[in-house]
């Protein structure tokens, strides 16, 4: 999986190429992209999506990350409607019981059993692929700016995980997770001091985890 960077002001970054289906193409039918959106954050699930789009090719399809908000949520809609789509998560307490990098496993492998049907063959963004996959898989580093596919994935897993939060930032105000979708920013951590921790923050990371452990020596 690619390395996260936390949310940057939105507006689309200038790209001279953009992800195609050459690889999809070369592999055949049934090939779906495999993206996640969330391995960082200090709160909320990390969602990932499956995508087969099948020779169509969304225009303007890139890597969520490189797409202004209007953009990524017009592709979000015209992907749901036109490919094949799965969507999995792994929860908080999933990510606290295993470790990250096992509930992105989780997640990926979720979403793949969404599908309406097995897949062919997988290509997976990333340096990984996850164990336990039905199906044939290639890691690509960089897959969604390389892949349609992966890079459709994103798209659908970033908009579906940005979505979860906002609706946990209106039960939990304060945090900005409307605007920061759960990563440590200075808005987070000041909410944090002032507010607490809540059962959507991840315990066991650093941050959290410190705090955490500061407020229980102040009480003992």
């Amino acid at each position: 999986m690619a390395r996260e960077t936390p949310p940057e002001p939105y507006g689309a970054c200038h790209v001279t190429t953009l992800p195609d289906l050459s690889r999809e193409a070369a592999i055949g039918p049934g090939v779906i992209g495999i993206d996640e959106v969330g391995r960082g954050p200090w709160a909320g699930p990390v969602v990932a999506a499956a995508v087969m789009l099948e020779g169509w090719l969304p225009e303007g399809v890139n890597d969520s990350k490189r797409l202004s908000l209007r953009r990524r949520e017009g592709l979000y809609e015209a992907i749901m409607a036109q490919a094949v789509v799965g969507i999995g998560q792994a929860t908080v307490e999933e990510i606290e019981f295993h470790n990250i990098s096992r509930a992105t496993t989780l997640a990926m492998l979720r979403a793949v059993e969404a599908l309406p049907g097995r897949p062919a063959f997988a290509l997976v963004d990333g340096n990984r692929v996850p164990a336990g996959l039905p199906c044939p898989a290639e890691a690509i580093v960089r897959g969604d700016a390389l892949c349609a596919s992966i890079a459709a994935a994103s798209i659908i897993a970033k908009v579906t995980r940005d979505r979860a939060m906002a609706a946990l930032a209106l039960q939990h105000p304060g945090y900005g997770w409307e605007r920061n979708v759960g990563y440590g920013t200075a808005e987070h951590a000041a909410a944090l001091l002032e507010l607490g921790v809540t059962a959507h923050h991840r315990r066991t990371f650093k941050p959290i985890h410190k705090m955490l452990y500061e407020e229980s020596a102040l009480t003992h």
